[in-house]
């Protein structure tokens, strides 16, 4: 029979997944709270939460009192919940003040399309070559795995090829059309990101996703299954190309960057940061810099001048980069964002107020 926090979990995730909402956090002192159009809405005709609730809806999303005692000797926990055959959640259960929280994100029943996302068609661009590296970047929250599933998707409709995804948890499943696509999941199908990679190896992949880069070892795998002919995906938590490509070249020893910056700036097509804004009609729209790397973007990386990047982006429109000031403009002026708004993400308000005065 299920207990009481059991329904009342499965309730809260139905109200989720009803009101359309992104997010569902549950901490203690709180009512359960939703993030819908990009803000939190407490659901306040419920009662707020105790320490014995949170600690409940944990128990009831790990369903195994192993899973929770490594919780207690870990602190936090990423994993993917179902509930039923259709809806899935990816969640995080964690300590705060030596209370457990959880905040769940609602994942979407199909792999939403590159339009649907209101994504510029230039992206598809990245999902034609045969081998490179594709870098999805921007801060928590901003919409990067949904734009990497996207772009897998769009292949797995387009090409015949053998797709092979490393993720923590699994979040969009994705079905089988014209490729093969394998999901592995780092905990459960492997042990660590960078084992996952390593094993691709053997796997004959023509495609490979990696759901985040957390270190170095990582990082050099990824870059060298780019340059093996292989296409690679992958996402970091960084706000520019050129903070990307620092990310990258810093992680390694400074008797490795510079061989880093060789194999970068051969095997490199492109960065897409991305940011999701508060629209003025409501919901959130995408806003993103966008560069593609070409001969003066390799000649950069190659010679440390990643601070010259800006520059290339801004005056390479008619190749398809943009800078996301210029994206942000671009949106005001479509009356699909405020100023107010638009400021609050960009990198540089005042040239972004500059551009909308001309």
């Amino acid at each position: 029979m299920p207990n009481n926090n059991s329904n009342e979990l499965n309730e809260l995730l139905t109200i989720t997944f009803k009101e359309k909402a992104s997010d569902l956090h549950l901490s203690a002192g709180h009512y359960p709270t939703l993030r819908a159009g990009g803000r939190l809405v407490p659901l306040v005709k419920r009662k707020k939460l105790t320490e014995k609730d949170t600690e409940g809806f944990a128990r009831t999303l790990l369903g195994d009192e192993n899973r929770f005692q490594k919780l207690i000797e870990d602190r936090d926990s990423d994993f993917s919940y179902e509930l039923g055959e259709e809806v899935r959640f990816r969640v995080n259960v964690f300590f705060q003040r030596g209370k457990i929280s959880c905040a769940l994100r609602l994942i979407p029943q199909r792999v939403p399309t590159l339009e649907e996302l209101n994504l510029p068609p230039i992206l598809q661009e990245f999902t034609r070559p045969s081998q490179g590296f594709v870098l999805i970047t921007g801060p928590s929250s901003q919409g990067k795995s949904t734009t990497l599933a996207s772009l897998i998707d769009e292949i797995n409709h387009a090409r015949t090829d053998h797709i092979v995804t490393i993720e923590d948890p699994i979040e969009y499943v994705f079905k089988d059309d014209n490729c093969i696509i394998d999901q592995r999941e780092v905990g459960q199908d492997a042990l660590t990101f960078a084992d996952a990679l390593r094993a691709t190896f053997r796997q004959d992949p023509n495609v490979i996703m990696v759901g985040e880069m957390r270190d170095s070892e990582t990082m050099a795998t990824a870059i060298t299954a780019a340059e093996t002919g292989h296409l690679v995906f992958a996402t970091l938590h960084t706000n520019s190309a050129p903070q990307t490509i620092h990310r990258i070249v810093d992680s390694f020893p400074p008797e490795q960057q510079d061989q880093v910056r060789m194999q970068l700036s051969s095997s490199l097509l492109g960065v897409v940061s991305q940011r999701l804004i508060p629209r003025i009609r409501g919901g959130l729209v995408p806003a993103l810099e966008i560069m593609i790397s070409n001969p003066a973007v390799s000649n950069l990386i190659r010679e440390n001048k990643v601070h010259e990047i800006p520059l290339v982006i801004e005056t390479s429109a008619e190749v398809g980069m943009i800078s996301l000031n210029r994206y942000l403009a671009n949106l005001i002026k479509q009356k699909e964002i405020s100023l107010d708004g638009a400021i609050q993400y960009s990198l540089d308000p005042v040239e972004l107020k500059n551009l909308i005065r001309r």
